[in-house]
């Protein structure tokens, strides 16, 4: 199985709106689930912009 390419200009903007919406939901009064929704997929974008850096490195 083939990994899926999500463009780096994406991945960017998603780490951006993520951080950002973790940020507001740690400040406000709702639920804990949803700032670690936001929280995890701020990880995962940037989990996924390092692992595209290595591998542009290694080629």
């Amino acid at each position: 199985m083939t990994p899926v390419r999500i463009p780096r200009p994406l991945l960017w903007l998603l780490l951006a709106i993520f951080a950002v919406a973790n940020m507001v939901t740690s400040t406000s009064d709702l639920n804990l689930f949803v700032g670690l929704g936001f929280g995890l997929a701020t990880l995962a974008c940037a989990a996924a912009l390092i692992q595209q850096h290595y591998a542009r490195r290694r080629d």
